[in-house]
């Protein structure tokens, strides 16, 4: 059996694949980004909050790229 997956035990090709878990990564990123934010803002640290909140935009950027991907890819 090969090492690699190439869809046949998915059911998914691998670069269809990797977009999906492109999308799920950049959305957990942007989930676990506002308790960063939060806690960067309960000691005070409004430059860290900002640079967390950057980070997040870029994450939900990454997702909405990843997502039109997918529609177009998988319609």
């Amino acid at each position: 059996m090969s090492t690699q997956e190439t869809g046949q035990v998915t059911g998914t090709k691998d670069k269809d694949y990797n977009i999906i878990w492109f999308v799920e990564a950049c959305l957990s990123n942007a989930l676990r980004l506002e308790t960063y934010i939060a806690d960067a803002k309960r000691d005070g640290d409004t430059e860290l909050a900002e640079f967390f909140k950057r980070a997040q935009g870029e994450s939900r950027k990454g997702a909405e790229q990843g997502k039109q991907f997918l529609k177009q890819r998988l319609a």
